[in-house]
């Protein structure tokens, strides 16, 4: 029986996972769960990745408390965010966040060098102002002398990799997400870096989805007492989350984090010119799919809101106060840039509706269901889209991540857009992880069988609009 670790970082939270087969059912147990939280460093807001590189020590660590020992281990992390590294291998850069301000106006920047529709042509990626290319862009505007000593560009789970084997690649499914990797060869796309005026040597190798990129560091292996193989998940987390969507033929999926993405999964990308419009993105999957998606402020808001509040109520005492307000119905746009990271959610989410001339949510529970039909909102528009795109109609929705633990979103958005709505896998992050090292390790033999054995490994449940149950 061989054990396979999972390294699932988020914007808020991280955790290793262990994983396993028994009788073709995939066995989950969390052995260390840590924060994930910006700091400010250096004038910029950042992620703490040497804190982060010691929590998946800690965590690789306790498989001795538990007397197992894996055979290997995978990381994935949120997309677009990186480092630059030095002739030394040193750090240049500090892990910056896509929230960090330094990239506005970078956007408006590119498109005068590069037009805006070619550059989705290309790239097929959605147009947002915290895509990689217009991080690495205010770093030429802004530190050129850094751009120039870089020798080596990893996005963060390539990094954390690097940190365990001393190995460098970059993974296909995040690099997609850095709009400089051209959709149809699925390689740096020259052309547009070398416009950008980037150095084209400091781009990796690009590695797939069960590639085995090596062992551990003889170090390392002192320190833990066994040793690992590093294997390559889908390390964009969505691209691992939708690998334990169980169906996916009739099925639109929304991956609910922090982020709500929202999309179907494609043999090639879509970059007509409807999609542009929409502002969908093609996003690289295992095996050269693409998830064609729309990129939609997720439960980051109810979180700024749990933290303004100072957590004095739980999520889930946020749902159950939205219950109560069913007279508020103020919406907002929840893609509008002041929701990335303003100074108090609250606030902010008044103010659009004091400027909007809406009823202003005072309470706790009236600015919690104001969050969450104006998500839903979001989500029917999404959906309608994309059936535009397809001319087709889906019959299904299925959340996955976190996020389909909401019942209350979950009622909604059946209510709304009148299809059943399917909740789990929970964990669908860390079990897509799994999945691939699984497979590179010939315990399962390929998506299909995968996703067959996801399904009766994991619970899912069933909401239906409130018409098909009596009218309730």
């Amino acid at each position: 029986m061989e054990y396979c670790l999972a390294v699932d970082i988020g914007a808020s939270s991280g955790r290793v996972m262990l994983g396993n087969l028994e009788d073709r059912k995939m066995k989950l147990k969390e052995i260390h769960r840590f924060a994930n939280n910006l700091i400010e460093k250096n004038g910029h807001f950042c992620w703490d990745i040497t804190r982060l590189f010691n929590e998946i020590k800690t965590g690789i660590k306790k498989c001795n408390q538990l007397g197992v020992k894996p055979v290997s281990i995978g990381i994935d992390t949120w997309a677009v965010d990186f480092v630059l590294l030095d002739e030394h291998d040193e750090l240049l850069t500090d892990a910056v966040s896509y929230r960090d301000p330094r990239t506005d106006g970078m956007m408006e920047e590119v498109e005068k060098i590069i037009m805006k529709e070619r550059l989705y042509l290309e790239t097929g990626i959605q147009f947002q102002k915290f895509n990689t290319i217009y991080q690495l862009y205010a770093i030429k505007k802004q530190q050129p002398e850094v751009l120039k000593k870089a020798k080596t560009f990893l996005m963060l789970p390539d990094y954390l990799h690097f940190l365990l084997t001393g190995k460098k690649a970059n993974e296909y499914t995040n690099a997609t997400s850095t709009q400089l990797l051209n959709a149809f060869t699925k390689k740096w796309d020259k052309e547009i870096i070398n416009q950008l005026d980037l150095n084209i040597d400091m781009f990796q190798e690009i590695k797939m989805p069960k590639d085995k990129l090596g062992h551990l560091k003889p170090e390392l292996v002192e320190e833990f007492g066994f040793d690992l193989e590093v294997i390559l998940p889908a390390t964009h987390d969505t691209a691992s989350a939708v690998l334990a969507v169980p169906e996916l033929d009739e099925t639109i999926y929304i991956s609910s984090g922090t982020w709500s993405l929202i999309g179907v999964e494609n043999d090639f990308p879509i970059c007509v010119t409807k999609a542009l419009d929409y502002n969908f993105t093609n996003e690289g999957g295992m095996d050269y799919q693409f998830r064609f998606l729309k990129n939609i402020m997720g439960l980051w808001m109810i979180q700024e809101v749990h933290r303004n509040y100072e957590q004095k109520y739980s999520f889930a005492e946020l749902v159950d106060l939205s219950r109560g307000t069913s007279n508020f119905s103020s919406i907002v746009n929840v893609d509008d840039q002041r929701f990335l990271k303003p100074e108090n959610m609250i606030e902010e989410i008044q103010n659009y509706c004091r400027e909007t001339n809406q009823q202003v949510p005072e309470t706790p529970g009236e600015v919690a269901k104001c969050i969450f039909d104006s998500l839903v909102i979001s989500y029917v528009q999404a959906i309608g889209e994309i059936e535009e795109i397809y001319e087709r109609e889906f019959s299904t929705i299925n959340v996955i991540g976190g996020g389909s633990q909401n019942e209350l979103l979950n009622q909604l958005i059946a209510d709304v857009t009148k299809k059943e709505v399917y909740a789990g896998p929970i964990e669908a992050t860390a079990i897509g992880n799994l999945v691939v090292q699984l497979i590179a390790l010939g315990e399962i033999q390929g998506i299909h069988e995968a996703r067959s054995i996801i399904k009766q490994s994991f619970e899912v449940k069933k909401y239906v609009h409130h018409n098909e149950r009596g009218g309730l």
